[in-house]
Order: structure tokens, then sequence, then C-alpha cells
């Protein structure tokens, strides 16, 4: 699946994350990533503005996203990007998902 192009989410500590962009019902891998669920609208003068809908992690992203308990959440806002950050490692991707959500106001997270 081809990449939309990337944006970049910083987090609470400072520190910048590099995501991939791809359309909200695309198809997923078995991959383990950070993940950004967004709005993309676009600029006028091109480009895409996202407001960040949820931040969240996992190791399966195809299993994740066939029935995700957010859904009704992510219709609500008008979700439209999914941006994928790909960490193996569990606990490097919860403080990942950790330092983002602490830095954005997410109406999906609770």
């Amino acid at each position: 699946m081809a990449s939309l192009g990337t944006i970049i989410f910083k987090g609470k500590s400072g520190k910048e994350y590099t995501f991939n962009i791809y359309n909200l019902d695309s198809s997923w891998d078995e991959i383990a990533v950070v993940y950004v669920v967004t709005r993309a609208e676009p600029k006028p003068n091109g480009g895409n503005t996202h407001q960040v809908i949820y931040i969240g992690e996992t190791d399966n992203l195809k299993e994740r996203f066939s029935n995700h308990h957010k859904q009704s959440c992510f219709d609500k806002n008008k979700a439209n990007r999914l941006c994928t950050f790909h960490v193996i490692d569990n606990e490097t991707r919860l403080a990942i998902e950790s330092d983002l959500i602490g830095s954005h106001d997410t109406p999906c997270n609770d």
C-alpha cells in the first residue's frame, strides 16, 4: 500500500516522530505501529491540515482495525486518515503513544 506522504507529530517531550499517511479505509498489514487517526482537510494553497482524532498503538494493525472499538467516534469526527509509525518493541510503542497523547487534545481518547 502506497503512502500519501508523511507528517510529523511532536510529543509532550518535544521529540518529533515522522508518520506515514494513509486513507483510513485502506487495507492494513499485520504490523506493529503507533497510529494517529486524523481528519485531513485541504489547505487553500495545497496540502492538508490534520486534526488529531485518536492516538493508539498495536502489535497488529490489521487485527486492530478489523473492528476498532472507537469507530463510531472516528465516524462522528469525520476521520479520514491513518498515520502510522512502525515500532516493533511493545514498551517503546507504549512510551511513544503516551508522549503523543500528552501533547494532543484528542476527542476519541478517554
